[in-house]
């Protein structure tokens, strides 16, 4: 029968789809009194040429309609809403709100349904965003990729099946020699976990080595989904104050009993300290003492400008008791969704199991075509390409800064990474929303550091208002252009009375 869109074992075609459509709006009008009991519908030939379609479709879809008892006809005469179809109608109107069962979260849901919800910038209306954390993508190596892709979707195995949840052989041999090249690490190919992106990898980390009521270190300021992970966890957080070095290590002794320690000692972010070989090894001996990890986020380690490259703590960790984490999300691009792990060889089931249960394994295609890009060396002459174009995106936003704002304005973190902080000398932190909001009103993007900041300990930030300026994703004009208006929207705030913010 027609009236049936589609017969068994058949699969539906488009035209049945269009069927079904027609006679859901139908039935819908019906319900909404649009056509009343006795009422005439369109012919079938005035309806499929008022909706652009085939009679056959609307046949099919009146079929049903008639089988369903809403409709009925009679020879040469349009078909007409059923006369008695008051117990029909009934059933197709919408049904009254039956009260809801209480919402039933488990104490991890619950933390997570507590946290605030991500801006959303509205990208496309802005004349200079800076948003950290987005890159440029005319820097992405396009023709590089497709090719690797090209070449792996030609790999194509016996059998299409799951993978390793730790990654692909290729994949995890090739960083193994690429983290001893750039990063001076050693490891075995057996201790990489590769990860949806770093963020997947500090979940891991913290289900695997926190219990619900752990101390787990934090720096203050912190990367925020990194406090938020944690803090999800059921972990208590214990802030530790963040200078021009890194983490206060001198003060550890105040996180008592903590299992965890997360640090971005090569690039603190925000605020862009680079830790020292003396505060390192303190950490390291405090780990030691107490038994805990510490995860080293190395989120922006390839970019370096005037400072030489430090070794990573794993690399000098003689305890086993840092889990290095690292990620193409600013070297190629963060929508690629690749990061990986460099986990203690005792704690490599165990991250191994959890892959499995999260995701069974990272996306096999992407793995393979980055394994390519680095096993040719393409990856990392892409690195050098992209080191040199953001060294001079930066040089232009601390000229643009420097020649338009002068001493109006305090920037740190400038030795490494893809973002600075300015700290606004003459603007009060309590002013630091209102700034946003008048600088996006004249269509620039500009990200606060408060939010950063651990909310209980907030006086002991700068007293003025402080920006994170990420320049990956601009060109240099378009940053000249955003700091021009910056200035403008400055000479347009003028500062409230009160002393002065310091600068860390």
């Amino acid at each position: 029968m027609v009236g049936q869109l589609g017969g068994v074992g058949q699969e539906p075609t488009e035209q049945d789809a269009v069927a079904r459509r027609i006679h859901a709006s139908i039935k819908d009008q019906i319900a909404r009194g649009v056509y009343v009991p006795g009422a005439r519908l369109p012919s079938t030939r005035a309806l499929a040429a008022e909706l652009g379609v085939s009679r056959t479709t609307v046949t099919a879809a009146y079929e049903r309609l008639l089988a369903e008892g809403y409709l009925e006809t009679r020879q040469g005469a349009r078909a007409q809403v059923a006369p008695n179809l008051q117990g029909a109608e009934q059933d197709c109107q919408p049904r009254p709100a039956m009260p809801r069962a209480p919402v039933r979260l488990s104490g991890y849901g619950q933390r997570v349904a507590g946290l605030p919800s991500p801006p959303q910038p509205s990208r496309g209306q802005l004349i200079a965003d800076f948003r950290y954390g987005d890159l440029s993508a005319g820097d992405f190596p396009t023709l590089a990729w497709k090719r690797a892709l090209n070449a792996a979707l030609l790999r194509r195995p016996d059998r299409l099946s799951y993978g390793d949840p730790c990654g692909t052989p290729e994949l995890r041999a090739a960083l193994q020699a690429y983290l001893w090249r750039a990063r001076g690490l050693r490891c075995k190919a057996d201790q990489v976990v590769v990860v949806n992106g770093s963020q997947q990898g500090l979940d891991l980390c913290g289900r695997l080595l926190l219990d619900p009521g752990d101390r787990a270190v934090i720096e203050d300021p912190c990367y925020q989904l990194a406090r938020q992970s944690l803090g999800a966890c059921g972990a208590t957080l214990v802030p530790v104050e963040v200078d021009r070095e890194g983490m206060r290590t001198d003060r550890l002794a105040a996180a008592g009993d903590a299992r965890l320690a997360y640090v971005t000692p090569s690039h603190q972010y925000p605020l862009g300290g680079v830790m020292p070989v003396g505060r390192r090894q303190e950490l390291l001996a405090w780990a030691r003492r107490t038994g805990a990890y510490v995860i080293e986020d190395d989120y922006d380690g390839e970019y370096r400008y005037d400072i030489a490259p430090i070794q990573p703590l794993h690399a000098l960790d003689t305890a086993e008791q840092v889990v290095y984490a690292g990620t193409v999300s600013k070297t190629l691009s963060p929508s690629l969704r690749l990061g990986y792990l460099v986990v203690p060889p005792a704690l490599c089931s165990a991250f191994a199991a959890a892959k499995r249960l999260n995701d069974r394994h990272t996306p096999s295609l992407e793995q393979e075509a980055l394994a390519t890009l680095i096993a040719d060396g393409t990856y990392e002459r892409h690195i050098r390409r992209a080191r040199r174009r953001n060294g001079q995106r930066r040089a232009a936003l601390l000229a643009s800064l420097s020649g338009k704002l002068g001493n109006r304005v305090s920037v740190v973190g400038t030795d490494a990474g893809l973002h600075v902080v300015a700290w606004f000398n003459d603007i009060p932190k309590q002013r630091e929303a209102e700034l946003i909001g008048k600088a996006r009103a004249v269509g620039l993007g500009l990200y606060p550091v408060s939010p950063l900041y651990d909310p209980a300990s907030l006086s002991a930030r700068p007293d003025c208002a402080g920006l994170v300026m990420g320049y990956a994703c601009l060109a240099e004009r378009e940053i000249e252009r955003g700091v021009q208006l910056l200035a403008a929207v400055l000479d347009n705030l003028p500062a409230a009375a009160g002393p002065q913010g310091t600068k860390t």
